[in-house]
């Protein structure tokens, strides 16, 4: 919202806890809507609605089904619904990548790969993209799906279960052991936040075409736990104290994608590379600490 708002944009930002971001256009609205007629007062004065709340991640959802429809599919429901009377407000909605594709095989996963989800938490991502899909097809409706690796970045607050680049990086600062699910083999795709968020404004600099449309955002470049952990020790200078457990059925131990689809239709990639981002962010890092 920050980019939006210093680009001239007016933005309403929906949070559930007060905060003052300093920019006089952007309206800051405080509450959890959860029904229609919270939502018709905002849509009717949007261009565009960027739908990035959720509640759980593939962790935190294990074993609890219900709360995943109470707290993230039920909201996402009802702003469909006051889009129902404003489908020319376009929708740029941030599902999952990692928590819903198959993991069997070696290849990169692109977005017409084949769906596996293993958490209750990849489970609401896919049938809330398909409820999406459901409104364009109903209503005429424009929507861009984006399927985001592990984003990390500035501004990401350490927070437990959300996050490793945060939290290896808090366990640093304070010599503190961090325990790890599994053997650290386990290989993932990490996005900074600014290569992200350049993705996101381009899908809004235009209108979107009537449909609904899945892009991945992605680096493509696949490397395990172990490896984060030793960029994370060479940038700081200092050890990564962590244990070992075992794994969990909810993560898969290789979820890499393809981002072409994005760089065909919108010109981008990401141009980050790992020790960068996390330079930047260790260096964030130690300034709010200061």
């Amino acid at each position: 919202m920050r980019t939006l708002a210093r680009q001239g944009e007016r933005v309403i930002a929906v949070c559930r806890h007060p905060i003052d971001l300093h920019l006089a256009n952007v309206e800051v609205v405080n509450g959890e809507p959860d029904e229609p007629e919270h939502f018709l007062p905002l849509v009717r004065r949007s261009r565009a609605v960027i739908h990035t709340a959720s509640r759980s991640t593939p962790g935190s959802s294990a074993g609890l089904a219900m709360a995943e429809l109470q707290h993230n599919l039920h909201p996402t429901l009802a702003l469909l619904q006051a889009l129902q009377q404003h489908p020319q407000t376009n929708l740029l909605y941030l599902s999952s990548g990692g928590s819903l594709y198959d993991a069997s095989h070696e290849a990169l996963a692109t977005e017409t790969s084949l769906i596996r989800p293993r958490s209750y938490h990849g489970a609401g991502k896919i049938a809330a993209e398909h409820f999406i899909s459901a409104w364009c097809s109903q209503y005429g409706g424009g929507a861009a799906i984006l399927r985001p690796s592990n984003i990390y970045g500035p501004g990401q607050q350490e927070r437990a279960g959300f996050g490793i680049v945060p939290t290896g990086l808090g366990k640093i600062s304070r010599g503190e052991t961090l325990p790890v699910w599994g053997d650290g083999s386990a290989i993932r795709d990490y996005l900074y936040i600014e290569d992200f968020v350049a993705l996101c404004t381009a899908m809004l600099a235009k209108p979107m075409p009537m449909g609904a449309r899945m892009f991945n955002a992605a680096s493509g470049e696949g490397i395990s736990l172990n490896k984060l952990f030793h960029v994370m020790e060479a940038v700081t200078g200092r050890p990564l104290q962590r244990s070992y457990n075992t794994g969990r059925a909810v993560d898969a131990p290789r979820i890499v994608m393809d981002a072409s689809l994005a760089r065909q239709h919108y010109g981008w990639s990401a141009t980050t590379s790992l020790h960068e981002g996390i330079e930047s962010t260790w260096k964030w890092f130690n300034t709010i600490r200061q």
